[in-house]
Formats: C-alpha cells, sequence, structure tokens
C-alpha cells in the first residue's frame, strides 16, 4: 500500500492507543488518517480542553508551504482575540444611519479645515457621537471584572480608535473625548494614527479605553462582527457607506447610509438595549446638529 498520510498529532495519539497507522488505513480502504479515526466518535474539539495539537499538520506533505514566524507583537494580539472570542458571550447589533447631512456639513466646512491644518474625517463625528452615547448609556462604559462579579461603571469616556498598521493592528486611546470638539478630536485622530504607523504610540497611550472603534470604512464591505476588545464590554464596527433607496412617506430618494456593527458581552448588555443605543447612535449621526449642542 502507499505511504499513509497522518499528521505529527495523530500518529502520536495512534502511538499512545497502540494503533498501527498503516494496519487501520488498510481496513479503512483509504491513504489519509485523521485523529477521528482512531476513537469511535469524532475526536474533540481542540479548544474545548485548551490542547491545540489537533491542528499540528504537517502542512508541507500536501505541497510547497513557506513558514513565516508570527511577531511578537501578533502573538499578543493573537492570545488577547483567542481569549476574548473564547470567553465571552458576544452578540452583535447591526443598524445604518443617514450620513447625508453630515456629508454635506463636512464638505462646508473645507475651507475651515485647510485653514486649521486639520483633516476632518467622518470619523471625528463618530467619535463625538459614541463619546454622546456613552454618556446616555452608562452600561456601555463599563468593564466588568475577571471574576465576573462586579461591573465598573466608568466616570470618564476614552475612545479607543483600531489602527491598521504594517507591524499589525494597534489601538491607541484618545482620551475625553465626550469634553473635545470636533476640530480637537480630528486632529488627535489623525496624530494617534499617523504615530501609530510609526510604532511610536506609547504604552500609556494604549489602555483605559470606554469603547473601540473600528472603521473598515476606506476599504470596503457592508457588515461585519468586530470582536469585543476586553476589558471594554461593547465595541463599534464601521463599514463603507453605500447609496440606498429610502422612502419620505410615498416618495422614494436616494440616501448615503453607513452600516454600524455593535457587538457586544451579553452577560453586561441585552439585545433591547443593544438596539437602543445604536439607534440613538444612528440618529446622532443623521443630524450633525445634535452633537453640536
Amino acid at each position: 500500500m502507499a505511504h499513509v498520510t497522518a499528521s505529527p498529532a495523530t500518529r502520536r495519539l495512534a502511538r499512545e492507543k497502540g494503533v498501527e497507522i498503516e494496519t487501520l488505513a488498510k481496513k479503512l480502504g483509504r491513504q489519509t488518517i485523521g485523529p477521528e479515526d482512531l476513537n469511535d466518535s469524532a475526536a474533540p474539539p481542540p479548544t474545548a480542553a485548551g490542547d491545540t495539537s489537533y491542528w499540528d499538520v504537517d502542512h508541507s506533505q500536501y505541497g510547497l508551504v513557506t513558514p513565516e514566524p508570527m511577531s511578537r507583537f501578533a502573538k499578543i494580539a493573537a492570545r488577547n482575540l483567542a481569549a476574548a472570542q473564547s470567553l465571552i458571550p458576544a452578540v452583535t447589533h447591526h443598524d445604518r444611519a443617514d450620513v447625508n447631512r453630515i456629508e454635506a456639513f463636512r464638505h462646508s466646512l473645507t475651507s475651515e479645515a485647510q485653514a486649521r491644518g486639520v483633516k476632518l474625517t467622518a470619523l471625528a463625528f463618530h467619535v463625538t457621537a459614541l463619546a454622546r452615547c456613552l454618556h446616555a448609556f452608562p452600561r456601555f462604559n463599563a468593564s466588568l471584572s475577571a471574576d465576573g462579579d462586579t461591573l465598573y461603571l466608568k466616570n470618564y469616556v476614552h475612545i479607543g480608535i483600531a489602527v491598521d498598521t504594517a507591524h499589525g493592528l494597534m489601538v491607541p486611546v484618545l482620551r475625553d473625548a465626550d469634553r473635545k470638539g470636533l476640530w480637537q478630536i480630528g486632529a488627535e485622530i489623525a496624530d494617534l494614527a499617523s504615530r501609530a504607523q510609526a510604532r511610536k504610540v506609547g504604552p500609556d497611550e494604549m489602555g483605559g479605553a470606554s469603547m473601540t472603534i473600528t472603521n473598515l470604512g476606506g476599504i470596503g464591505g457592508t457588515a461585519f462582527t468586530p470582536i469585543v476588545n476586553p476589558p471594554e464590554v461593547a465595541i463599534l464596527g464601521i463599514t463603507r457607506t453605500e447609496t440606498v433607496t429610502v422612502w419620505d412617506g410615498d416618495t422614494p430618494r436616494p440616501a448615503p447610509m453607513v452600516p454600524l456593527d455593535l457587538s457586544y458581552d451579553h452577560r453586561v448588555i441585552n439585545g433591547a438595549d443593544a438596539a437602543r443605543f445604536l439607534s440613538h447612535y444612528a440618529a446622532l449621526i443623521a443630524d450633525p446638529r445634535n452633537m453640536l449642542v
């Protein structure tokens, strides 16, 4: 019989069980053996007991591969994301907001923005709206203790800004967003993003956020399910604005709508509150005057 294909983890398990791989392959009439073939039932998922040996596959046996070691930064991020996804019962609520008035308002400020030397992006409005929502819905501006027994309600509003960099995702934090105007927020977003790209963001600028915004609008997509960034209890995702038809009574009109994706920790936040939160947020975005009062 031809050479039997089996991962090192499968062969190790076979040795522990006293199973001869080649004999089993011949019995099954196959040339590939997996760990599920060594028991009457399928092997348990590797994450059930924290054992990832099931994933230990020699990929080179199937074709040419190029190993690329993960950087220390990427490995830390991967561990944090895996822990968050495993331990937090997260739900994602989707909505959208009309950005017609915000875009018109931003356009009207073009000359002033140039004079100030500030690029006033739509993200500045999103940060402002989120800061106001966190005041209106204080349970979103909170963190749950590691043992799940205590909820810490925060009396400050710091917004994490997820930045896609060449060395991985970074989340610098814009402090006291609720006390700052659009121009200052716009300038600080640009500064944080620029320094994140250059790896010049200090450790003291990376933690303590009330909530994070992750914006994929400049890349694309219609929706996604962002992973909650613990110890925060919610995260807001934004994707590319699209023009859709809305109705004013019997009259259809095109409207630029931005998709919004709110993931939240269901241990702290229920679905009804998440829907109210995002509905309030969409109303703020729909009319920038709501944020300038």
